[in-house]
Parts: C-alpha cells; structure tokens; sequence
C-alpha cells in the first residue's frame, strides 16, 4: 500500500503525453507510451516497495519512517524506470510502437505482479507486449555499474512449509504420561535436510531452511503442539513439484512415527524466475553495445532469491538482469547486501539504469514482431 510512492510517481510522468492508470487493488501506476510509428508494445518493470527493516546506514537521506527502508533499491528501480520514460518521450518519432511502464508494489511477498497481470497489465497498450524487462540493483556482490544475467532460470521458486505437530501436553518430569511434540518436530527439521541430499540431482538443487520454530512455554512443561516453518528453493518445475510431495511424505511420516497428529501444508509462492534465451541474448547484447564489453557479467548460475517478475516472464518472453549498486569505495564482496539494515546503494547508477531499459524497449520494437 504505497500512495505516497504513487503520488510521486503520478506527479513525475505528468506532462509527458502518456496514457496513465492506477490499479483498484493496489497502488500501482500503469503507463502506456505510444510510439510515432505502429509496431508491437513492450514492458519494463520498476518495482516500489520497500521493507519492513529499520535502517541504521547513518546516510543523511536515510528512511525518516521508523520501521520502514528501501533495503532492496526499488527507490532506484522507480526513479529509473522515470528516467527510462523521459528519455523514450523524446524519441517518440524513433518508436516503432508502444512501451508499457510497469510501477508495481508488492514484490516483497505479496505478489504484486500478479495482481497487476489479473487487472490487464500485459494488454494495457490493446495487445499482448511481445517481450518485458526488469532491472535489479544489488548494494553488494557487482561492482558498480556492471549488469549481470544469463539465460534460463535467473531466480529460484520461493514456497513455504507450514507444519504443526499435534500432541499431548504434560509434566516435563513425567514425558512417558504425555505426547512430546517437540523431539518429533527436531527429528523433521533434520529429516528434510537427509531428504535434499539423498531424493534430489545435485545439478537441479533444492534448498530446504527451517526459518521459524515455536513450541511450549516454560522448560517444565510438555506442550500439546508445536510448529515450525520452511522456505524451500528451487530451479525447475520438476524439482518444486517434488519438494512438495517429498517434503510433506517425510513430516507425515516422522508425526506418525511419533504417534502424533499433523497439520501441514504447502504453499506455492513466486515461480521460477526464468528468461528468455532470445531476449537474454539481446540484453546483454545491448549492455555492451552501450557501455562496452567490461560491464556485463554472465551469471554463473542463478541466484537463489525469488522474484515476481516470474509471474511476467511465464507470460510473455522476457529478460531479467541484474546493476551492481556498489560504492566505489566498498568492496563488492563484502558490502552490506541487499535487505540489510545497512544496504547503501549508489545512485550514481541511475542513469544507466534507465539508458539500458529505454534502449531494450527501443531495440525490441525495431525488431518487430
């Protein structure tokens, strides 16, 4: 929920000729820029929300919203998605179609994408675009102003386990008379871990981690359940459709060896973030021709973050690349990663950020349909 962030946005694209709308269920902003000469439409991406992290950077300009900060640079993705639409208004003649500019909330974890595909997103221009592209900043791991990506699958799915262990509380001195949940619910962390390594192929990996435990109250007291949740990471269809039968057999299995009743659950999140290989070829094509042959890096292999630019790239063909947002005086190793409450992404970036994505959606429609 970003009305302030969509105010600006508002404000800033006034003025420059487009075919502005904002969405009923969020506050994002969908703008349609049509070119001088007809052609197909495509989409770039800027997403704007940020993070429920208190910021403790010292930065002068540091979030002055207490519990909330750009941890993950959408700030940078929305000014340069702005500056993307400013330099492609100025060559609106050169344009052999239309560009339809994504501002999105709600990548996060609410899905937002999605939302903004059920409301028309990917028609917007009266068509269905025929490609989409999206810039990451990343504080750490790229020098600044170097892109990275490569082709196939970019980020991983990002599903979550829910389990609760149903037992029979009791005295802790007397365990025999009660139904521990506990012991069961540590024997199934351990379990899904045994599982990653001996059910999955190491070359289509899975990560399993338990990132939230809860059981009893008081260390003298059995209690009647106990819970945990695991996010779970993976790089193919093949391997999501088998973590979740694989993950719910083993907690099923460990609670009936225990005797214990079980509630568990698994839900799918955001897909696999998986490009396109035409359109990878041409953003990276592009990058170089732009800024030369030392500012891409081809990505070894995909990262395991999640995004919901995959709900667009299952849509339509599309790339997803990454802009190193480093300090020049940091390292990229070791500078504070992204959703870190001491991320500092430089903003020196932004106008090559928004040079890259006006240049995709001019190259795009000059290849047509």
């Amino acid at each position: 929920d970003l009305p302030l962030t969509q105010a600006k946005v508002l404000a800033a694209l006034e003025g420059l000729g487009l075919e502005v709308s904002v969405g009923e269920k969020l506050s994002s902003v969908t703008a349609v820029l049509r070119g001088g000469r007809p052609g197909p439409a495509v989409l770039l991406r800027g997403d704007m929300d940020a993070l429920p992290v208190q910021e403790t950077s010292g930065l002068p300009f540091a979030s002055r919203i207490p519990g909330a900060m750009h941890a993950c640079g959408h700030d940078l993705h929305v000014a340069g998605l702005v500056g993307a639409a400013k330099l492609l208004v100025e060559r609106r003649e050169e344009l052999a179609g239309s560009v339809v500019l994504m501002f999105q909330p709600g990548e996060e974890g609410c899905g937002g994408a999605k939302v903004m595909i059920d409301e028309g997103l990917l028609d917007a221009a009266g068509e269905r675009v025929v490609a989409a592209y999206g810039l990451h900043v990343t504080s750490g791991l790229l020098p600044g102003g170097v892109v990275s990506g490569r082709p196939g699958a970019a980020m991983a799915a990002a599903d979550t386990l829910h389990v609760t262990l149903r037992g029979r509380g009791g005295h802790g001195s007397a365990p025999h008379a009660a139904l521990d949940p506990i012991p069961a619910l540590c024997e199934a962390v351990t379990a899904l871990q045994t599982m990653v390594t001996r059910r999955f192929d190491a070359f289509d990996p899975v990560v399993v981690t338990v990132g939230h435990i809860h059981g009893g109250t008081i260390n003298n007291v059995i209690p009647d359940d106990a819970t945990f949740e695991a996010t779970i990471r993976t790089f193919s269809a093949e391997a999501r459709a088998r973590a979740e039968e694989e993950t719910l057999r083993v907690v099923r299995g460990v609670a009936a060896a225990h005797g214990l009743e079980i509630d568990a659950r698994y839900e799918r999140l955001y897909p696999v973030t998986r490009n396109d290989e035409t359109e990878a070829e041409f953003t990276s094509r592009t990058v170089r021709s732009l800024f030369g042959e030392d500012r891409f890096q081809p990505m070894a292999q995909p990262l395991a973050g999640a995004e919901d630019f995959s709900y667009v790239c299952e849509a339509v063909p599309s790339a997803y690349f990454f802009l190193g947002a480093c300090a020049p005086d940091r390292d990229p190793a070791t500078a504070p990663y992204n959703h870190s409450p001491e991320a500092y992404f430089d903003d020196a970036v932004l106008a090559d950020g928004a040079a890259l994505l006006a240049a995709l959606a001019l190259g795009r429609l000059a290849r047509g349909r």
